[in-house]
């Protein structure tokens, strides 16, 4: 149990792997993956993000964050050990990330695929959630992810995860890709657009757009004196951007512009805190951690802090349901929230005192695959 630990990050988009008590990640690769011959792949040439494509005919393993398809991951994870960090699963402990709303079934057959398949010697899984929160140093806070194909509000307090409290939003990354592809399309309808790669549609997404501080008032505002970004179509025929750069990520605070009628991130993040018990929500609120690839919009932590505050503020207002506390929430975010889930994790399993909180193979043996739960946030 000395050993360092190798900690796996499963998510819709990516998954990320490395060894605990590292700061960067040593593999990526995108979770719907068609995985070529290891050897082939990994002569001189190392994995990026979108080495490969999604494999033709094959549902994604992960579906809003929630594995779906076994073989599908199982084949990913034999690769991320044989190519990835060509070693043996039998050698180390292993930290995996796992959904908040995940079914816990879901775990327990985890835990079966790690001691029966892998032959692991010790497993762990944690939370997204917590695992974020580990990254900013902490075990109390509540962290806003929003990812690939699914975005989260998880209130944590001492380590432990308010799962009845959790709420998630089906609609994340992904989503917003294929909105800016049709903002792209409606404001040039040239066929070569509708040719553009998924891939290049997202690079775009990530280059050009941002989170306005206020969607009305912009939606107000000139042209002309809207930021604007340009790109290049492959006839060299420039295209200019202006307020659909900031149309694109609106829908993870207005979710009906994709026509959801649920609530935007910045609810989600006020019904959390307002789920858990009155007596830790001030400390909580002290801590709002933002994390996941689509966060990093620029205005993204504004925005939902200048929402939040509105929201917590106007509840006292209402006699009602006021409970005499302002909460005055602050948010984290730090710059490589991106990747906030695998770095707790590196953090967490490197901790000597995280050791006591690991499934050994003779608790496996002794107790199945339900003793995941005992050790899950």
């Amino acid at each position: 149990m000395g050993r360092i630990a190798v900690v796996i990050d499963n998510g819709s988009g990516f998954t990320k792997v490395g060894f605990a008590g590292e700061k960067k990640t040593r593999f990526i690769l995108k979770t719907a993956s068609c995985l070529p011959n290891c050897a082939t792949a990994m002569r001189g040439m190392p994995c990026s993000l979108d080495a490969w494509g999604t494999a033709p005919g094959r549902s994604r393993p992960l579906k809003h964050g929630v594995i779906v398809d076994w073989e599908s991951m199982e084949s990913l994870w034999h690769h991320l050990f044989a190519c990835g960090l060509k070693t043996s699963p039998k050698n180390w402990p292993i930290l995996m990330s796992d959904s908040p709303t995940s079914p816990p079934k879901n775990r327990e057959k985890v835990t079966e695929l790690m001691f029966e398949t892998f032959s692991v010697p010790a497993f762990h899984m944690a939370s997204t959630g917590l695992l974020a929160l580990c990254s900013g140093g902490s075990l109390s806070g509540l962290a806003v992810e929003a990812g690939a194909e699914v975005c989260h509000a998880t209130p944590i307090y001492a380590g432990h995860t308010w799962h009845k409290a959790t709420f998630r939003l089906d609609l994340a990354g992904a989503a917003l890709s294929k909105y800016f592809h049709r903002l792209l399309l409606k404001a040039c309808p040239d066929p070569r657009l509708q040719a553009l790669p998924r891939r290049t549609v997202t690079m775009l997404k990530k280059q050009c757009c941002y989170v306005s501080l206020d969607y009305e008032a912009a939606l107000r505002t000139p042209t002309p004196q809207l930021p604007s970004a340009c790109f290049c179509k492959a006839d060299g025929c420039p295209v200019t951007l202006t307020d659909k750069c900031f149309h694109c990520p609106e829908p993870l605070f207005q979710t009906s512009l994709l026509g959801h009628n649920s609530p935007g991130l910045s609810s989600l993040a006020f019904q959390a805190l307002q789920a858990v018990p009155e007596t830790i929500r001030p400390k909580l609120a002290a801590n709002v951690l933002v994390a996941g690839g689509s966060t990093l919009f620029p205005g993204f932590p504004q925005r939902l802090s200048l929402e939040l505050k509105a929201l917590c503020q106007k509840q006292q207002q209402w006699p009602a349901v006021s409970s005499g506390t302002v909460l005055n929430p602050q948010l984290v975010a730090k710059p490589e929230r991106g990747l906030a889930t695998w770095v707790g994790g590196s953090l967490a399993g490197s901790l000597h005192s995280f050791h006591r909180l690991w499934v050994t193979r003779a608790m496996y043996e002794e107790q199945g695959a339900g003793c995941v739960h005992a050790v899950f946030d």
